[in-house]
């Protein structure tokens, strides 16, 4: 998710992200951070994470368990 990864350009060290940090910064690209603020963007990844779990809901709870998995891993992931 695109706005996860503009997140964390900015707010993990580049040990952590395992590329350069603040990459985004140093050539002026356009992010979420950048347009919306820090707080806004994770506001905005949240709710897409949650779209993305309810829209699940109508399938078999033990079929769609990897893949509610999976959005938590990207939405909440560190690097």
């Amino acid at each position: 998710m695109q706005v996860i990864d503009d997140i964390l350009d900015i707010t993990q060290p580049t040990e952590v992200l395992g590329k350069t940090a603040a990459k985004d910064l140093a050539v002026n690209k356009t992010t979420y951070p950048k347009l919306l603020g820090i707080e806004k963007s994770r506001e905005v990844a949240d709710n897409l994470i949650t779209e993305a779990i309810q829209q699940l809901d109508g399938f078999d709870k033990q079929k769609a368990a990897p893949l509610v998995a999976l959005a938590k891993y990207i939405g909440y992931r560190q690097n």
